[in-house]
């Protein structure tokens, strides 16, 4: 089997995700993922379209993720890994699918305007 390259976004977080036969080794920027990704929550995340999938221990992967923060890169990792998946086997769109971990979530930070404080905060109105 070659090297699976998916890639994952969310917010401003990009994480292209490299899939091999192996252990079940995940590295994260060239870090332990357990030593990336300090919280039992946002592992959980990562793991979610493995363990759905029972490849916990088939595959080794190598992340390289950036831009965004904890949380949104853990989700953009989330989503490379279940494309990843899909086109491992075919049949696992099935689990992935009803789960949305192939939806990519288009929710961005909306851009400040001009003349207001935030993009939808105004300036404080005083009367007199």
């Amino acid at each position: 089997m070659d090297t699976i390259h998916k890639i994952g976004r969310r917010k401003t977080a990009v994480a292209r995700v490299y899939l091999s036969e192996g252990k079940g080794n995940i590295t994260v920027n060239k870090r332990d993922m357990d030593k990336y990704f300090t919280t039992s929550t946002l592992r959980y995340k990562v793991m979610q379209p493995l363990a759905l999938t029972n490849n916990e221990k088939t595959f080794d992967i190598s992340v390289n993720v950036y831009g965004g923060g904890i949380t949104g890169q853990a989700e953009a990792i989330r989503l490379a890994l279940s494309r990843a998946m899909c086109e491992v086997n075919e049949e696992n769109r099935g689990i992935l699918k009803p789960e949305g971990l192939l939806t990519r979530d288009p929710r961005m930070v909306e851009r400040k305007k001009f003349g207001q404080k935030k993009a939808r905060k105004k300036f404080q109105f005083s009367k007199r």
